[in-house]
């Protein structure tokens, strides 16, 4: 079960890995300054409303947000996305020639 401290530590570390400041990412999602402070200290959670806008400004789906195991940046968190949108002959066609080419350099 996810407890607050779960999400106040997740957003914590998410918008850290992406370089921004608690009140950069409050102006940005529409908010005062203090906002991301609010939450990630513990006086308040978001609404879900807000929890969504959250994931889309960190540029995951809420299943990423509650996996712990995702720590891609946002440009691998793009290409997973745009990979797991290809169909799977096509992908191993991609793929093959691709990771053969790597392991030559």
């Amino acid at each position: 079960m996810v407890d607050e401290r779960f999400i106040r530590k997740r957003i914590s570390a998410l918008r850290e890995k992406i370089g921004v400041s608690e009140s950069q990412m409050s102006l940005e999602l529409g908010h005062s300054r203090s906002y991301i402070h609010s939450i990630e200290s513990g006086r308040a959670l978001p609404s879900m409303t807000e929890f969504l806008s959250i994931c889309e400004y960190l540029d995951i789906t809420p299943e990423d947000f509650f996996s712990e195991n995702v720590t891609y940046s946002r440009t691998m968190q793009k290409i997973n996305r745009s990979v797991s949108q290809i169909e799977e002959d096509d992908l191993k066609k991609i793929v093959s020639p691709l990771l053969e080419r790597l392991k030559k350099t």
